[in-house]
């Protein structure tokens, strides 16, 4: 619920801190006191469009904060942890909204910033205000889907639902794909089949391309090589060669040894080492020299084998060491090409089963939304005779609708319709209801809504305009029974309305030194026995205007309407 409204340079108002308690709060004042402006005020917080114009002239900014006690259960606390909001369960929410004379604006929620986007979506949640004309809420045909969820509280139904569509539309979107890329698949399936024989003939393999430059370079310098090749032999093994130096060394170690008794073995034993070490490169040097090819025709293999490969792996566009796995690649789509048809069959099996499963959690969903509405539909209908609307009726269309509209919320769309004279055709409420018609509606609505809605706060802005009397009386008596449920607050100039409020407030306009000011003053039963007489007998107020509203603040209400 609202418990405080603070007010500072709103149009005429100044400052002005208002304290609200639960029940039915009525708002009344003379035409043009301002009352309008409070409303204003509290479109702020609900994240109405701001203007520049409303800062109050001679000041430099706006500012509007409202206090709210919230209760547990609330979905703005499962709303505000989605975006990161720090928010307390066992503490007030605090929204303050402010706006400078040049148009810029800032937004608080409990000391932080947030968007006017999220504002509304926070705030939808604390506070409704009705008007004759509003577009949102009960008037606005969406969201009569989720209202009467919310009356006939199929929360578990609906996320049946929801979970249902999710995996239909998910397979759903996997099976156009898979037709998409079969499709796809058959217009390039003569390409594909060449370019699988192409590489499959080409056979490339992996590291190929290094192998085949290396042995490029060998054979265009094999002469360059051999020639390097037998002057290491030469050194090694020929006329006055490494290995016959080294042999003549080790012969002569060995004579030495014989002299003083191998002392000089470690290094006898090193000669030998070199000696074998020796051999064996030579014996290499002779084998690679022997491998060694000058076939030119080789060279030629290679340098087609190359070219072919860089020409395969540019039409890819990949590169060459990649070409084996652009084979299996494409092996792998042409094999799916040819099973394609049976996993599309597959898929849409898939498809089907889950478009079945969504059909019957939609069908159970709309089955206890027809119970809900045959309920509601009920409770309004005893609720418009009271409210001097015997001939009229309230009727929830529920129509399926086409199989393309289907969504998370499941296959129904849902309108309050009326008609409020007999043999007339039933029509949206917002469309076919007058303005007085249209509030009691809402009234009614209201009245058995208001146990399952989000909002704890109703704001009600004169709708008890065209109507009096007995009619006025039983608008006020709904209010008052709407109030044991939630915080009702209603702007009204109606006598017969204002008699039932638990707290009465009057607005005026007050002129001193050239400055009009619009003030508000929370009354005592005497002051509002006298505002409820002013109601009744206009500017001046007599004696009986006083003791007609004093009745209608002590008459007895008959309890068979609550």
């Amino acid at each position: 619920m609202l418990k405080t409204l603070s007010i500072r340079n709103v149009v005429l108002i100044d400052s002005l801190d208002i304290d609200f308690s639960k029940g039915l709060s009525v708002l009344s004042g003379e035409t043009g006191a301002g009352k309008s402006i409070l409303l204003d005020s509290l479109g702020l917080l609900l994240g109405n469009r701001s203007e520049a114009s409303l800062v109050r002239t001679g000041t430099d900014k706006l500012s509007v904060t409202g206090v709210f006690s919230v209760s547990g259960n609330n979905k703005i606390y499962e709303l505000a942890k989605t975006y990161d909001l720090d928010i307390d369960t066992n503490e007030d929410i605090i929204i303050k909204r402010s706006i400078t004379a040049d148009g810029r604006g800032k937004i608080m929620f409990n000391d932080q910033l947030i968007t006017l986007k999220l504002l509304r979506e926070l705030s939808r949640n604390l506070i409704e205000i009705h008007g004759q004309h509003d577009n949102q809420g009960l008037l606005n045909p969406a969201t009569h889907c989720h209202i009467l969820d919310e009356y006939g509280q199929d929360e578990k139904e609906l996320q049946a639902v929801q979970k249902a569509f999710s995996a239909y539309k998910e397979a759903s979107q996997a099976l156009k794909n898979k037709q998409e890329a079969l499709t796809k698949a058959r217009e390039d399936e003569e390409n594909l089949r060449h370019w699988v024989d192409e590489l499959n003939k080409l056979a490339p393999q992996k590291g190929e391309e290094t192998t085949l430059r290396t042995r490029r370079s060998e054979l265009m310098n094999a002469e360059k090589i051999i020639e390097k090749l037998n002057a290491a032999y030469s050194y090694l093994n020929g006329s006055n060669s490494v290995l016959e130096q080294i042999t003549k060394a080790q012969n002569a170690i060995a004579r030495a040894n014989e002299i003083v008794n191998n002392k000089y073995a470690d290094i006898e034993q090193n000669l030998e080492t070199a000696l074998y070490s020796l051999n064996d490169a030579v014996e290499s040097i002779e084998a690679d020299s022997a491998d060694i090819s000058l076939n030119q025709n080789e060279l030629d293999d290679i340098e087609t084998r190359l070219f072919a490969l860089r020409d395969v792996a540019k039409k890819h566009q990949t590169e060459i060491d990649l070409l084996p796995e652009k084979q299996e690649e494409l092996t792998e789509m042409l094999q799916n090409l040819q099973k394609g048809e049976d996993s599309l069959q597959e898929l849409k099996k898939k498809v089907e089963s889950l478009r079945n499963n969504y059909t019957q959690m939609a069908e159970k969903l709309s089955k206890e939304r027809h119970k809900a509405a045959a309920k509601l539909d009920k409770s309004i209908m005893k609720e418009l005779p009271p409210l001097k609307m015997e001939k009229a009726v309230f009727k929830t269309s529920i129509i399926q609708k086409d199989e393309n509209q289907w969504s998370e919320n499941g296959w129904d769309s849902v309108s309050f319709e009326v008609s409020t004279n007999p043999n007339t055709p039933m029509g949206a409420l917002n469309k076919i209801a007058s303005g007085g018609e249209l509030s009691r509606f809402m009234l009614a609505l209201k009245v058995n809504l208001a146990q399952t809605s989000s909002q704890e706060t109703l704001i009600f802005d004169e709708i008890d305009t065209g109507i009096g009397g007995a009619t006025a009386e039983a608008v006020g008596e709904r209010l008052a029974r709407l109030a044991e449920n939630v915080q009702v607050m209603v702007v009204t100039h109606s006598p017969q309305v204002a008699a039932f409020s638990n707290e009465h407030y009057k607005v005026e306009k007050i002129t001193e030194n050239n400055i009009t000011t619009t003030q508000l003053q929370k009354l005592d039963s005497k002051g509002k026995i006298e505002e409820i007489a002013r109601m009744l007998a206009g500017e001046k107020i007599t004696k009986e205007a006083r003791a007609a509203a004093e009745v209608l603040v002590n008459k007895d209400k008959n309890p068979s309407l609550f």
